[in-house]
């Protein structure tokens, strides 16, 4: 891999930055391996005296690394231990074969790959907490902004743009809850289970749980290596799935209003907007199509590792991945999401505007003949359908219908009176009545919209508790080691 190119301001060539980039499998492998020579000598296992030769071994092994990178800018290291060990005995001696008491390159490698998926389970748990907040903050602004909504692609009932954002936000909420589950089940050490049936050597396996920051072990050594590293991957690419899935309906939803000569709403001119080559009109939502499409390329990244891992026997080299599910298109995709939300322009009057040009707010039609005159459902429903069927006959918007026709069409299916005043007959067919008069759990009036505002604010607070807290966790074991290891070098 290139150096990174030298920060414009400062001119500094980021070698720390740079180093870590060429792959984070061998920083784990790093990490691995002193946390191993620590657990070898405080269990008797290697002699310490030996232990501290091969951790000031491995200390030159990186340091040697690192100069040949500042050097050339590529690191030739791999994270295979079989080619890892020759440097450390060129630095060390036969003694440095000791580190691998007890260990594999199955064990090695499931670990790496534990290691790999929770680092970026944490960074996507981070990215979607953004996009949250970023949702609910353009919720707050449009807690009274009617909105038309849609079933069949077909204009349904009128929402606040509040309650469709709440919507997608508690979608966002679930998949954070699985990858928040997901993690659970990843951070479990696999390492000391040699290749599938542990070894002869008395490792101390909870030792190297707590000096890697895992929060328990996988017990069964032949499904540490053989079974849960597919489980795993795949519990991980089931979520984002899911989540790849749900933000490319979102964009569908944002890119609909392009086809429309007056949206309701955009995104804001800039750099999510992109003006034709040579028709200077139009304005093409760029970010919503690189949305979408990034979302339908993640879902297919996601679906590979499913097929990579189908009708395998266990043991087998295709599954074993050092990063089974990569984390740079979801970061790409929840990023490219934060900025699609950040650059909506809502236009309030073109939005109610387009709900009173149709028809559907006839729904309340047929809910205020039975609350206020005991009309059975479907006859107020049939009656909201024939008055549908009149109006758009004639080419009229449903608050154009005169009052004397509607009383003529409800008599002419009830040889009754319609019993609805006029001015009871338009309140009922107002978009405002239909929204805000709502009464059910859940739904887009300003006091269940302003309720469900704070529970997703709550969620997305104990989310990003949640996540400083493994962050912390992470941080204190990744100290513990260097502590520990850095005694053992000393000596």
């Amino acid at each position: 891999m290139a150096a990174k190119t030298p920060d414009a301001h400062s001119g500094v060539l980021d070698i720390n930055e740079a180093f870590r980039s060429g792959g984070r499998a061998v920083q784990f492998l790093d990490e691995i391996n002193k946390a191993c020579i620590v657990m070898l000598c405080e269990a008797g296992i290697v002699p310490r005296e030996r232990g501290a030769k091969i951790a000031r071994g491995i200390i030159q092994v990186a340091e040697d690394t690192r100069a040949e990178f500042e050097k050339t800018g590529i690191t030739r290291r791999s994270a295979d231990y079989l080619d890892y060990e020759p440097r450390l005995v060129a630095a060390v001696g036969p003694d440095a074969s000791r580190l691998h008491s007890g260990r594999s390159r199955q064990d090695i490698a499931s670990t790496i790959a534990r290691m790999n998926l929770r680092d970026g389970l944490m960074q996507e748990i981070d990215a979607l907490i953004l996009a949250r907040d970023q949702a609910l903050a353009l919720a707050a602004q449009h807690i009274e902004t009617i909105i038309p909504a849609y079933t069949h692609g077909v204009q349904a009932q009128p929402t606040t743009f509040a309650h469709y954002l709440l919507a997608l936000t508690s979608a966002l909420t679930r998949e954070t809850q699985r990858l928040r589950e997901a993690y659970a089940r990843v951070n479990l050490n696999p390492l000391g289970t040699a290749a599938l049936a542990t070894s002869s050597f008395p490792l101390d396996r909870k030792r190297l749980e707590t000096l890697l920051g895992f929060e328990g072990l996988l017990e069964n050594a032949y499904d540490a290596n053989h079974l849960a590293p597919v489980d795993s991957a795949l519990d991980v690419a089931s979520a984002l799935a899911i989540a790849a899935t749900q933000i490319g309906q979102f964009a569908q939803d944002l890119h609909t209003q392009y086809a429309d000569s007056q949206p309701w709403f955009l995104l804001g001119a800039g750099e999510l907007t992109g003006v034709s080559s040579i028709m200077p009109q139009k304005r093409n939502p760029a970010a919503l199509e690189q949305l979408r499409a990034q979302s339908s390329i993640m879902l297919g990244e996601m679906h590979t590792v499913f097929l990579i891992s189908h009708n395998n026997r266990t043991g087998m080299f295709d599954y074993r991945m050092y990063d089974p599910v990569p984390c740079g298109r979801p970061l790409q995709v929840f990023k490219l999401l934060q900025q699609v939300l950040g650059g909506i322009v809502v236009n309030k009057e073109r939005a109610l505007a387009e709900v009173r040009a149709d028809y559907s707010t006839t729904t309340e039609i047929a809910d205020a003949l039975m609350q206020r005159a005991d009309v059975p459902f479907r006859i107020g429903h049939h009656f909201a359908s024939q008055l549908t069927d009149y109006g758009r006959g004639k080419r009229l918007k449903l608050g154009e219908i005169p009052y004397t026709e509607a009383q003529r069409i409800y008599t002419e299916l009830t040889q009754q009176a319609l019993p609805l005043s006029e001015a009871a007959f338009k309140e009922v067919i107002s978009p405002e009545y239909m929204v805000f008069g709502r009464n059910g759990v859940g739904g887009p009036q300003p006091s269940e919209v302003h309720r469900m505002l704070e529970h997703e604010r709550a969620q997305a607070k104990a989310d990003r508790d949640w996540l400083g807290d493994r962050q912390t966790h992470l941080a204190n074991a990744l100290a513990g080691l260097d502590t520990a290891f850095a005694s053992l070098a000393a000596q």
